[in-house]
């Protein structure tokens, strides 16, 4: 668990009861599905723990995010947390900076950015070492080769 009080959404997810009533009312409305109601759901949808959902709420946003511009902003964070979660950072980076850029004293935005910054910095370093153990492994393995190569000969 992080120790940012503000990116509490990411570690949170709702309770199953509590999703499956935004899915009840989301698909209750079908094709005439309200704004409002894609969001809760698509919120409910990027705070969960499960891929598939992270990812279909992530989508949900999206569609809300090009098609009404006016709530292109309260689209904006759960844009970021959802691709933070899927493990898009880049995407992430990109939503969130757009949000700290319009509001720079959001605290829930300068968090996600510190915990987006810190993942990308483990990952790098976790690459980085996989990277020197294959290139080890590598240099292990050509030695061993070149030294059986001189003995034959």
């Amino acid at each position: 668990m992080t120790q940012l009080p503000y990116a509490v959404d990411a570690e949170t997810p709702l309770n199953p009861a509590e999703l499956n009533v935004l899915r009840a009312q989301y698909e209750k409305e079908g094709e005439m599905v309200g704004v409002q109601t894609k969001f809760n759901y698509a919120w409910g949808l990027v705070k969960s723990n499960v891929r598939a959902d992270q990812h279909l709420g992530v989508m949900l946003l999206s569609e809300i995010f090009r098609t009404s511009p006016e709530r292109r902003r309260e689209c904006l964070y759960y844009l970021a947390l959802g691709n933070y979660k899927l493990g898009n950072y880049a995407q992430a980076r990109k939503y969130n900076d757009a949000l700290l850029e319009n509001e720079p004293a959001n605290l829930q935005a300068a968090n996600l950015r510190a915990l987006i910054d810190d993942k990308v910095t483990r990952e790098g370093l976790m690459g980085v070492a996989i990277i020197s153990g294959v290139a080890v492994a590598a240099g292990v393995i050509g030695g061993v080769l070149l030294r059986n190569l001189g003995r034959k000969r």
